[in-house]
């Protein structure tokens, strides 16, 4: 039996429920893209043009709830299913849309460029705890037109994996849709076999962007699956409760459901989001805290009591470093979503309040996703007898146990053994091994991850393609050539 965390119970659900309907009548969502409230005036929202304050009638809503997929997959490069989006599947993928990364050698932060954002790629690729890929950071080596595409067109060289990605403008979108489709095979493979989520996010409080609104739009008429990021900031874009951010996630939720379905039914989209609570001290937002996770269990616990598919960012932290504050509000964040059934929880990797992404931070994650996942899998019956049968010739010697043939037998199945990065030696073991901390041992396995990464075989008809569509975009932008595909150099 998978164990599971709920904060609500069914009345408040439905509480939460009932006053999102009533925030989407009053005060209303503001809708600031035209095509959006056009749709939602020919399903009977009352529209006022002038403030873009649409009110949308519960029964609109409902409607597009039923259309909605209760379940879908991503597929990885060759075709396979490999990522279920509904029920109480559990994946992670890096977070993404960092802007900077950690050198491991000095503990600073640099910006991020394309050689970094590879060595991330490389090592989520290699990470089995990661089921997909995310454009992690956005690379500043290339011009603004491009930070969103051109991070997808990486992935896509380096990976085969999934991937959760998201465009920054409703021009780019219809172009990362058509990189997609490149390596699909067209339009309507991809519709078929999806490779990548998008993320579309709606300004708190209560507003779709032109931009947001476009991208769902788009999404939903391509049929590529979209994924609401809702961000409500409690105490500051949000009421200061952690119920009332619950509740406007959800107004922003349903209404961005509305606009997506209305804009071709049955196309595929994820309740979502990346909530925080504000820090009242430093003006903060607290990815890591506690009440940050709790927002994320009770939305993804309302989305899965109205059959939707969920996401969460959780895994993430405000320390700037690879410390003990890292690895408790990572760890905890890992398992509360892992324990919540969210379908894919982003924020592994990264630091300074989703900022800045780490590969070495990458590794240590893994295996705290690791050990919330082999917690989902819960308490197993393997033998006839819970215990009793294991006492048969037992001596009252504390080493019987490991004689017994079942011992072996079973010990890896009810245990989870960690790599490298975890340990769990003597103090003498510890100490001929060189007395390595964890960020140590985290940066030699990226070390041995990246030697020994291979990149993967693709059609390289395709990557031709690909490429010269990309450097079409990148010159017409006013780049000549793309950056070189090198491995970063910090030392």
């Amino acid at each position: 039996m998978q164990p599971k965390l709920s904060l609500l119970n069914d009345e408040l659900i439905a509480r939460i429920v009932e006053e999102a309907y009533q925030l989407m009548l009053k005060p209303g969502i503001k809708v600031q893209n035209a095509e959006a409230r056009q749709l939602l005036a020919e399903a009977g929202a009352q529209v006022d043009e002038e403030t873009m304050v649409v009110r949308i009638p519960k029964q609109i809503v409902r409607q597009a709830l039923e259309t909605v997929p209760r379940q879908f997959h991503l597929f990885d490069y060759e075709g396979r299913p490999t990522v279920q989006y509904g029920g109480d599947a559990v994946h992670f993928d890096p977070g993404s849309s960092g802007i900077s990364v950690l050198i491991p050698e000095t503990l600073e932060h640099k910006t991020a460029e394309t050689e970094d954002l590879i060595r991330i790629i490389k090592v989520a690729e290699s990470l089995p705890q990661y089921d997909a890929q995310s454009t992690a950071v956005v690379c500043h080596d290339v011009p603004k037109d491009l930070h969103d595409l051109y991070r997808l067109y990486l992935v896509m060289l380096f990976s085969k994996k999934p991937i959760v990605t998201g465009a920054f403008t409703n021009t780019t979108v219809h172009q990362m849709i058509d990189m997609l489709a490149i390596f699909a095979g067209g339009r309507e493979n991809l519709r078929e076999h999806p490779r990548a989520v998008f993320d579309a996010c709606p300004s708190p409080p209560l507003i779709w962007s032109n931009f947001g609104a476009g991208n769902l739009i788009t999404l939903a008429r391509a049929g590529v699956p979209a994924e609401i990021v809702s961000m409500p900031l409690a105490g500051a874009a949000a009421p200061v409760t952690l119920l009332g951010a619950v509740t406007q996630h959800a107004a922003e939720c349903l209404s961005g459901i509305t606009i997506h379905q209305l804009a071709r039914a049955g196309s595929p989209i994820v309740w979502g989001g990346a909530p925080s609570t504000f820090d009242m001290r430093k003006g903060g937002t607290p990815f890591g805290s506690v009440e940050t996770a709790m927002i994320d269990s009770s939305y993804a616990q309302v989305g899965k009591s109205l059959g939707l598919p969920t996401h969460a960012y959780l895994g993430a932290t405000e320390s700037k470093i690879l410390d003990m504050q890292a690895g408790l509000e990572s760890g905890m964040g890992a398992m509360i979503g892992a324990l919540s059934g969210i379908n894919m929880i982003s924020g592994s990797g990264m630091l300074d309040s989703l900022l800045c992404q780490s590969p070495e931070k990458l590794v240590v994650d893994a295996e705290g996703i690791a050990m919330a996942k082999r917690m989902l899998e819960g308490m197993k019956i393997h033998t006839e007898t819970l215990a009793t049968g294991f006492y048969e010739g037992v001596n009252f010697k504390g080493g019987d146990f490991l004689k017994q043939r079942i011992t072996m037998q079973l010990f890896q199945k009810e245990q989870h053994m960690p790599g490298k990065v975890i340990d769990r030696d003597s103090m003498r073991g510890w100490k001929e091994s060189g007395s390595m901390d964890t960020f140590t041992r985290a940066r030699n396995r990226v070390t041995e991850i990246l030697a020994s990464y291979s990149r993967p075989e693709l059609d390289p008809a395709k990557v031709a393609e690909l490429h010269a569509y990309v450097l079409d975009l990148a010159q017409k932008a006013g780049m000549e050539e793309l950056p070189r595909l090198e491995e970063p150099s910090y030392a």
